[in-house]
């Protein structure tokens, strides 16, 4: 396969990543009136989804009652906002050059293969149902391919790369 073909689709995968982060960091801001949209869409199928609803019903109440109680606590949250948008600038990097910054695409696969027992642990130790463990699990599995995909293409860039002159010495 031709390096330039390699190159846009490194940038295609990388570009999912970019968009994927960017997407979770803004919307982490708004979680409140997020929430309160999602049980609105969510209330015709509390029949069908009573766990799921009940659940969205008590994350809506933690944040309205955290929000008025102790605003500060959301604090966190805008931290966690914030760290999705600087991990979306960091793949800027890749994006220009896969090849000397593929140590940013090796980061978030390790940051994927990380999601996963964070949320096996600390979901349960937080009270977190299962089901929505799983879609913390999601993050992870919507993330790794497309860096893997991209890993492989910038490996295959690198390997067609002619090697660096040695000097002779004299």
């Amino acid at each position: 396969m031709d390096v330039e073909v390699r190159l846009r689709r490194i940038r295609r995968w990388l570009w999912v990543v970019v968009v994927g982060l960017f997407l979770s960091g803004v919307t982490a801001f708004p979680l409140e009136l997020e929430v309160r949209w999602l049980l609105r869409a969510l209330d015709p199928l509390a029949g069908q989804f009573p766990a799921l609803v009940a659940w969205i019903e008590r994350v809506h109440t933690g944040l309205v009652e955290t929000g008025e109680r102790y605003p500060f606590m959301l604090y966190g949250t805008d931290w966690l906002a914030f760290a999705h948008l600087v991990l979306a600038v960091a793949f800027w990097g890749p994006l220009r050059d896969p090849v000397r910054n593929v140590w940013v695409v090796q980061l978030g696969m390790i940051a994927c293969a990380g999601i996963v027992p964070l949320a096996l642990i600390c979901g349960p130790l937080r009270d977190i149902p299962w089901f929505w463990t799983l879609v913390d699990l999601s993050f992870a599995v919507g993330a790794f391919p497309p860096l893997w995909f991209a890993y492989r293409h910038i490996r295959a860039v690198e390997a067609a790369a002619p090697a660096p002159a040695t000097p002779v010495p004299a």
